[in-house]
């Protein structure tokens, strides 16, 4: 059942100018084939692990095999691990620290008064901590890189913590090879000068000179970044891409054989070279007018579909502007993809649209769309078939998630669904390649974890199409069912009666939307909003009338009607002025339809019955329900308020009271433009019923003189 949400007004009166709509059509045509990439396509469906159904392959002229993805990430590695990592000597810092020690010991001999302890000389301790201090700096310290120590760390060396490696050390334009092996880190410098003075006699006071002439130790080896990344891009960029060499006339693959990883890698080759050239010597007009034929022949199937089954959407104009925007837009995204060669297509969070289109329109509109999208994205994808099943899969699980949008957390509750049917169906298609879980590159998800946090960009977006296009989704509603928004409130404190009629309305014809099918969002809103205009007026109206005095006892049998019939207008007013949907004041504007204030008008002629009646005057104005969901608020509102006069409602005059208001909306023909059945208005009668019995508490009755019937057996 379509639940798209489009006020009368709009269906009966809006521009839909046939030309307009085709232009539109024919518009997003011509874009998709500007989008689309202009080289002939490879005429050949493989996938690794399948068997090749085509006649045997023979290799048209040579060409150069290109390496797995594997093969040259481990060429790369190991070219990686032939380049040192570069350091420079800082030559000034051994003079620089030097001096200031040189500078600073009078000072710190004194603080210390080692000039007061007999047999100390301050000249030993200087010279001995020059000594030290330039034989260190000479040897050179350094700064381990955690990048390279396990490039040469020897499992069996057990005596040092640090890993060690060779690097390359420039000084004056000269570079020289060395290993870390040979030079002190800051660590390893304060441990030689510990073990050095602990074996001087010299010096008495060795820990006081020790912990001195460690804060002049620093490093003076410094790794050079930008220099040892440049050799190492220099180096990466002169991998081959390619191993061996296809002749011409050599087989590639057999009929009914199943392709493996080195045919595979064949295959891939012979259509990367294919479609490189077929660029530049294709025929550009031919592979554009195939484009043209494959995408208007799908466009042309979702008119179809949307002419025979959804003819609201198809009559509406802005609708069309909506879907064909919204495909122009992603597949143009894709084509944008595609050109910077971005490292994985299913970073484009390809799902959002379905789930824009399943909370704007329905299940079966959003799944139309989205197949048609999946189809036409297939024709310049490459490994066509893969994408088409990962992302057909998994829109239909993200349409399916949002059978119901209740609540905003749906939203996270299925993208983690779409996330889970990516994981899942990307394994699959794993193993059916490689049979092993050891060739499952686990890294190849984080393009899924991307795309699915961008589907949450859909809410904003569907928001944005509602104020745009004047949609209502159930997004919307939900808001308006609050009992606490504006006019809400206000109905509650002016009409309480007309408030307490209005939630039992909406339980009603909630109810049976469920049982005939449905937008019960929709009739809900709907049925809370559809007496706002007795706001006015409101003691004119039983329900809310707390004395006994009656305000139409002053007034004619025509002006009463009149009252009670302004609510209509009254309410649309309102309505508007408070920015309400449309659709939400098309429940107001037909939830009477075109009957007649009997009470009133059977006053009048009794009052007057020799006098002709105008029974305009007594009419409201419609129009008549259009839909199911105004059809049931009207037959939910005229029974609730019925029910509320009967004074000792039982299950024969509950029956009755239902029957016969029906019956009279159905021979007044209020549901002639509504889509709904006699099984519909059935089924309705009945949920009525069983309502009102369970609301007034009515119990059956048993007769204590009939004799139970025999049981059976």
């Amino acid at each position: 059942m379509a639940k798209l949400k489009i006020n009368y007004t709009q269906s009966k009166y809006q521009n839909n100018s046939v030309i307009l709509k085709f232009a539109m059509i024919l518009l997003a045509i011509i874009l998709i084939c500007i989008f689309l990439p202009k080289q002939p396509r490879f005429q050949y469906e493989f996938q690794k692990g399948k068997v090749w159904n085509h006649d045997n392959l023979v290799s048209p002229y040579n060409f150069a095999i290109l390496k797995t993805q594997e093969e040259l990430m481990r060429d790369r590695e190991q070219i990686l691990k032939t380049i040192q990592p570069i350091y420079n000597l800082n030559s000034s810092v051994n003079k620089e620290q030097v001096d200031q020690f040189n500078t600073d010991i009078g000072e710190k001999w004194q603080i210390s008064h080692m000039d007061s302890i007999p047999g100390q000389d301050i000249q030993t301790y200087q010279t001995t901590g020059n000594t030290l201090l330039n034989y260190i700096y000479n040897r050179g310290i350094i700064s381990l890189n955690n990048r390279y120590q396990n490039k040469g760390n020897n499992p069996e060396q057990v005596d040092r913590t640090q890993s060690q490696y060779n690097f390359t050390l420039i000084h004056d334009n000269i570079a020289q090879q060395k290993n870390t092996a040979d030079i002190f880190t800051i660590e390893s410098a304060h441990q030689y000068i510990d073990e050095t003075l602990a074996k001087n006699n010299k010096i008495d006071r060795k820990k006081w000179l020790a912990e001195i002439l460690k804060n002049y130790v620093t490093v003076n080896y410094s790794f050079d970044e930008n220099l040892t990344n440049k050799m190492e891009q220099n180096a990466l960029a002169n991998v081959s891409t390619t191993r061996g060499v296809v002749q011409k006339g050599e087989l590639i693959a057999e009929k009914d054989k199943i392709i493996n990883t080195e045919t595979y890698q064949k295959l891939e080759s012979l259509r990367r070279i294919f479609e490189d050239e077929a660029r530049i010597s294709g025929n550009q007009f031919l592979v554009l007018l195939g484009q043209f034929i494959m995408i208007s022949l799908c466009v042309s199937l979702l008119m179809v579909f949307l002419y025979f089954f959804r003819s609201s959407i198809y009559q509406n104009n802005r609708l069309i502007f909506i879907i064909m925007i919204v495909i122009v837009a992603m597949l143009g995204v894709l084509s944008w993809a595609i050109k910077m060669k971005i490292p994985s297509l299913y970073y484009i969070p390809y799902c959002s649209v379905p789930i824009i289109f399943r909370v704007l329109f329905d299940t079966r509109v959003a799944l139309n769309i989205h197949l048609l999208m999946v189809l036409i994205s297939a024709l310049f994808v490459p490994n066509s078939y893969e994408f088409v099943f990962l992302q057909f899969i998994a829109g239909m699980v993200a349409i399916y998630s949002i059978k119901t949008l209740v609540k905003r957390e749906q939203f996270l509750i299925s993208s983690l669904m779409i996330l889970a049917t990516y994981i899942v169906a990307y394994i699959g298609l794993a193993l059916t390649r490689n049979g092993s879980f050891n060739n499952i590159y686990w890294t190849d998800i984080v393009p899924f974890v991307v795309s699915v946090g961008l589907t949450l960009l859909a809410y904003p977006l569907i928001y944005a199409f509602e104020r745009l296009f004047g949609i209502v989704s159930d997004l919307t509603l939900m808001e308006l069912t609050n009992s606490n928004s504006k006019l809400l409130r206000e109905l509650s404190l002016k009409a309480p009666g007309t408030f307490q009629h209005s939630l039992q309305v909406a339980n009603l014809a909630e109810a049976a939307i469920y049982k005939i099918g449905g937008n019960p969002l929709l009739v809900r809103a709907g049925a809370l909003y559809h007496d706002i205009g007795k706001m006015l007026n409101p003691l004119f109206f039983i329900e809310n009338q707390k004395s006994g005095s009656n305000p139409h006892e002053e007034l004619t049998p025509e002006q009463s009607a009149q009252i009670i019939i302004s609510h209509v207008h009254k309410g649309i007013e309102m309505a508007k002025k408070n920015q309400l949907p449309e659709v939400i004041v098309d429940f107001i504007r037909t939830h009477h339809g075109t009957t007649r204030v009997d009470y009133f008008y059977n006053m009048f002629i009794k009052n007057n019955p020799d006098k002709l009646v105008d029974e305009s005057i007594f009419r409201y104005p419609g129009p008549v329900p259009f839909s199911k969901e105004t059809a049931v608020l009207m037959m939910a509102d005229s029974v609730e308020a019925a029910s509320r006069a009967m004074k000792e409602p039982t299950e024969e005059s509950i029956n009755s009271l239902v029957d016969k208001i029906v019956e009279y909306k159905i021979t007044q023909r209020q549901f002639t433009n509504s889509n709904i059945t006699m099984r519909d208005i059935t089924e309705v009668s009945d949920i009525f019923k069983s309502m009102l019995k369970s609301i007034y508490h009515v119990r059956i009755d048993y007769d204590v003189n009939k004799k139970p019937a025999p049981a059976n057996g």
